[in-house]
């Protein structure tokens, strides 16, 4: 065989089809995966950038990708902001008596040129924001046809591929937690919206029709702020919406808002988002690394593990500190990582819960992880606030690979579409690809 086709046949062989879109916050199976020859190991803010732009305004949504279109979503005050400060985890909030506009935004794939803007609102934020937090948190969501763009204090605004709005929504601003905003995204299934609401005054649930915005079903909820994101699980017996709250792990039938399960014993802030693969669904919440379960499908009613248990008919294993506070799991073949808010990693055997590698410390000079991982060519990416990447092996053992930074603080989770890897930063929005 000549050497340029056995070299040709050799990638063929080791590099799948490229991840040719990324719909939604962590993909279109909320997953972190992504697949693509050209995807960068290496990059910093002049090596493997294909450009690079400053998006008018702040905010800590993803950017999500359909065909030859980036979206991300904004909030411009009238003032230039100064930098987030980052380490340590400080509370507070901070008010705005300024008029701002909410934006979405539709970048060119090619040279990232703004394309077109849709304003959803202009006015003075209804509620107040942590310090660290934006006023455009949630990741909007697309089906190819449509985006929706939710901003919780708002409404929920939906536009065709060309920007023109179609429809909107809007339900009243409620407090969150010491004035911190929010930050749970909206996810599409079907033909369906669903929306997830805990604050500190009405928490709710709602599922409205992608095509018109109408209502469809509305369950109220005993819960409290979370900045959780749901997600729906085909288990392959049902369609379930999963919702984690400050007090339980819920089910909900897709069709009608039923309950099916709960789990209490999450606490504290939440933020994460479930996970499935291996026909077992993961989830978990709690401040200073709370329980995680690997829940079995057709469970009903109250499946909450007593005493000391650690499994029961519908909970295949448990670890009772093995979940991080923000940043989602990665399941990559069997093992399941778990990057920790407080700059470690471990992980798991996600089908029996064993642990396989044991929390290891990373320097991270003080530096967060509120960003989720993500992996692909066999390598799992971290990417912290200092907008550093610890890039290891995807491998049973911790092995550090390299680390790439950018010099800017970052807390939106990357996006990966068509052999590329798109990072926002407090800056700018950066599209890296290989180009060796």
């Amino acid at each position: 065989m000549k050497p340029l086709i056995l070299l040709l046949s050799l990638a063929s062989s080791v590099f799948a089809a490229d991840t040719e879109n990324w719909p939604q916050y962590r993909g279109a199976n909320s997953d972190g995966l992504g697949e693509g020859a050209t995807l960068p190991e290496t990059w910093s803010d002049t090596e493997n950038v294909v450009w690079k732009v400053k998006v008018p305004g702040w905010g800590w949504s993803s950017p999500i990708v359909w065909g030859d279109k980036v979206f991300v979503t904004s909030a411009i005050g009238e003032k230039e902001l100064p930098m987030p400060h980052v380490g340590g985890y400080p509370g507070g909030h901070v008010g705005s008596g300024e008029v701002h506009r909410w934006m979405l935004y539709c970048l060119d794939f090619e040279t990232g040129k703004i394309l077109w803007e849709f304003e959803a609102h202009q006015g003075i934020p209804p509620q107040m924001r942590h310090p660290r937090n934006s006023f455009a948190s949630e990741t909007p969501v697309t089906d190819g046809e449509r985006v929706y763009a939710w901003f919780a204090n708002i409404g929920l605004f939906c536009c065709d591929l060309s920007g023109k709005k179609l429809w909107e929504r809007r339900w009243p601003s409620y407090p969150m937690r010491d004035g911190w905003n929010t930050g749970t995204s909206p996810v599409v299934h079907g033909g369906r919206v669903f929306i997830q609401n805990d604050n500190e005054q009405e928490s709710w649930i709602e599922t409205v029709d992608k095509f018109t915005g109408k209502t469809l079903w509305r369950v109220p909820r005993q819960e409290r702020s979370a900045w959780s994101t749901p997600y729906v699980w085909e288990s392959g017996a049902r369609t379930e919406l999963i919702t984690i709250g400050m007090n339980k792990i819920r089910s909900n039938a897709v069709a009608d808002g039923a309950l099916l399960w709960e789990i209490s014993g999450t606490a504290g802030l939440v933020s994460q988002i479930p996970l499935s693969k291996h026909g077992l669904l993961y989830a978990g919440a709690g401040y200073h690394y709370g329980p995680l379960y690997a829940i079995k499908p057709g469970a009903k009613g109250d499946i909450t593990l007593q005493g000391d248990a650690r499994s029961n008919e519908f909970i295949a294993w448990s670890q009772k500190r093995g979940s991080s506070i923000h940043p989602g799991y990665l399941i990559s073949g069997d093992q399941l990582f778990v990057c920790y808010d407080s700059g470690l990693i471990g992980s798991f055997n996600a089908k029996t819960g064993e642990e396989i590698i044991a929390k290891q410390r990373l320097n991270t000079q003080g530096g967060r992880f509120y960003a989720s991982p993500w992996a692909y060519n066999g390598r799992v990416f971290m990417l912290n606030e200092n907008g550093d990447t610890w890039v290891i092996e995807d491998s049973s053992e911790y092995h550090l690979v390299r680390k790439n930074s950018l010099g800017d603080v970052a807390w939106a989770t990357p996006a990966i579409a068509r052999g590329s890897l798109f990072i926002r930063t407090y800056s700018w929005l950066y599209r890296f690809q290989n180009k060796k």
